[in-house]
């Protein structure tokens, strides 16, 4: 098995280590983010849902420019939300100010019943430029 080529983003390299799991591996041109939440530099949660998207959002990005990419460079998004039935309407306005211009890439919402005291989570696929 060959090694992975692991990208970790400036300042959070501790709290993947302690948690045991990689920001994002690169393979054949193609950039697997790992789902990213709405946490502080210690791991906490932002309590605020509008500030935890953000944050979410925020940590992708970071990791995404670890990796020479943006978030035009994504093909493929899978959200995880707490209680979507209430909560998708008012995370989508958020999203907004992140997702740039069309064409979108792929979405997948899944609805789930627990995040580790999050609401929002969000991974990517994302293609490295050349």
């Amino acid at each position: 098995m060959t090694k992975r080529d692991v990208v970790f983003p400036a300042g959070r390299q501790a709290l993947y280590e302690q948690n045991r799991y990689s920001p994002a591996v690169r393979s054949d041109g193609l950039l697997f983010v790992s789902g990213q939440v709405g946490s502080r530099e210690d791991g906490t949660p932002e309590p605020e849902l509008d500030t935890q998207v953000r944050r979410a959002f925020t940590n992708l990005n970071a990791v995404l420019a670890a990796a020479g990419c943006t978030f035009d460079d994504v093909v493929d998004v899978t959200v995880f939300i707490v209680d979507p039935q209430t909560r998708f309407e008012r995370i989508w306005e958020v999203a907004r100010e992140f997702w740039g211009e069309a064409p979108y890439p792929n979405i997948t919402a899944v609805g789930v019943t627990w995040l580790y005291g999050f609401d929002f989570e969000i991974k990517v696929i994302a293609r490295i430029p050349d």
